[in-house]
Order: C-alpha cells, then structure tokens, then sequence
C-alpha cells in the first residue's frame, strides 16, 4: 500500500509537472505566434564596427582610450584603466548578429554604438571615428536591407563638423537618428554650443536617441556594478531635466528625443521635479509644468520590471 501511494503521488506529480512545462511551452508558442504579427524592433542595439575599433587600436592610446585584441574571447575596449568585457561577436559581426535576431525573433536592430562613443578624442579623431561608425552602420543596412538601420554618431563638441557629418550621415541609406550622449563631455544638452545642431537635426527630421557614457559620481557607483543599475538610469533623468529647464524642448517644438532604460528614474521623479518647478525661483523662467513635457519624450522599453513597462 505504501508503494501504491508512492507511485500515485509522483504520477500526480508527474501529470503535474508535465502540465506546467505543457502549458509554458504552449504559451510561449502562442507568444511567438502573437510577435510575428508585428516587427519587433530593438532601438537599443549597440554596435562596435571593426573600423571603429581598429582606429581606436591605431590611435587612441594617446588620448586614454586603447582596444585590444589580446584576448581570445574578443576585443577588449580600455578607457583609462576601466575595461569592458571581451565583446562578443555579435558586436561587430554583422553576419553573427542576425543570426542571433533570428534565435531571438527580434526582425530589426537600429544599431547604434555606446562606451567610448567618440566625446573623448581630438577633433579631427572624433570626426574620423563617427564616419567610421556611421560608414558601417550604412553597410550593415545594405548587406540586410531589412534586418538593420542607423543611429548617427556626430563630433558634438566641434558644431562645425558635427553639423557636416550630419549632412552627410542624413543622406546615408538606412540612418534613421543621432546618437547622442546623455551628458557630452563636461556639456549638459541644454548647453548653447549645441543649438545649431539641434536646429539642423530638427529641420532634417531625424531623432535623437540618448544613452550615458559617464554617470554621475562614478566612483560611489563603481562597487557592484551600481554604475550601470543607478548610474544609467539617474542620467536619464539629468538630461531630460536639462533639456526641460534648460528650455531645449521649448526651443525646438519639433525635435524627438528617446530615453533609454525606460526613461531611467525621471518618469518616476516627474511629480517631484514638478513640485519643485512650482515652489523654487530658480525653475519660475519655465512657463510650462514639467508633468507636460512627459509625452515630448520616447521611451525604450528596458524596465525589466512589467509594472514600470505599464506605467509607462
């Protein structure tokens, strides 16, 4: 009899456990069923092209910022003694990359590039490595015409050649945006030095996607990786704020910003720095409640959280 019982309760069990890995194997084939409906499209893409990188190993070291292909497992990126993991392939392997897409369902990556971006060179080096990047990104999209666009890299702080390269990276096949750091160089986005880009990006009609490069007080942050879990998401919440005070939004109705991270902490700060907007004298030049800006902005959908995605 105690064998009988046994056997019954692991078949129960078993009928048990068969019928969850049933029903999550169903549902995730009704899932994909329902994504292949749409095109997925992952505006979050980063890229690291081999020209990029091979003029970074060729000239960067001089200026704190080196690639080495030392290791195995990938090409490393050094800026200034804070390294990045070995990149996968994917990374700059355009061949690899969709193979991974197609693992993944994911129909089209909008590429765009992330640390060391192209702020810290000299002039004429950040101009070399954006139309690097930008070059690549196009050949990407005409190697699979429906597989990758392109966010524009631009050498933000010289606006004689960022607005150059934007001329000519507008007309390139597949770009559809500029990539932009969330903070440039020691420059918040509300500073003056980049109102004539803005201007030209405005009138082209492109997009500008944000994403960090340095975060606020690194150094708190660089224990447990808490630069990237808080560090990330707290600049996003700097640069919207910046571009709201700073009155960017009001002076170019027209340009399109997306914030990366789900828009990090501001959506969830906006009653704060609303708050504060109707009580401080330093935020009274601001005609409009910051709560309205909310919709001027796009946000990515990297909350990791479905509540925070709901939200927003």
């Amino acid at each position: 009899q105690a064998a009988n019982a046994h056997w019954l309760a692991f078949s129960y069990f078993g009928t048990i456990c068969y019928k969850i890995t049933f029903g999550f194997l169903r549902n995730r084939i009704e899932i994909r069923s329902q994504m292949k409906k749409f095109q997925s499209i992952d505006i979050h893409a980063h890229f690291y092209p081999e020209a990029y990188l091979k003029l970074i190993e060729r000239e960067g070291a001089a200026f704190g910022v080196s690639c080495s292909y030392v290791d195995p497992d990938g090409p490393v990126i050094d800026v200034a003694g804070t390294k990045t993991p070995p990149l996968d392939r994917t990374y700059f392997d355009i061949d690899a990359r969709v193979e991974s897409m197609n693992d993944k369902t994911v129909d089209i990556h909008v590429l765009s590039l992330t640390q060391p971006m192209v702020y810290w060179a000299p002039a004429d080096l950040s101009r070399r490595l954006s139309e690097a990047y930008n070059d690549a990104c196009t050949a990407a999209h005409e190697a699979y015409p429906d597989r990758y666009l392109g966010l524009a890299m631009l050498p933000m702080l010289e606006p004689e050649l960022a607005l150059a390269e934007l001329q000519r990276a507008a007309a390139l096949p597949g770009m559809r945006g500029v990539y932009m750091a969330t903070r440039i160089g020691d420059r918040e986005l509300s500073d003056p030095l980049f109102f004539p880009v803005y201007e030209a990006i405005e009138d082209i009609g492109l997009n500008i996607f944000l994403h960090p490069v340095n975060v606020v007080d690194p150094q708190r942050l660089k224990k447990f990786y808490l630069t990237n879990f808080i560090g990330n998401p707290t600049e996003s919440a700097i640069a919207a704020s910046h571009l709201i005070f700073g009155e960017v939004l009001d002076r170019f109705p027209k340009l399109t910003f997306c914030l990366p991270h789900g828009g990090g902490t501001f959506p969830y700060l906006i009653g704060r720095i609303t708050h504060g907007w109707g009580v401080r004298e330093e935020c009274r030049h601001l005609k409009t409640p910051p709560v309205d800006y909310l919709r001027r902005f796009y946000y990515d959908t990297i909350t990791h959280s479905h509540p925070a995605l709901e939200y927003l």
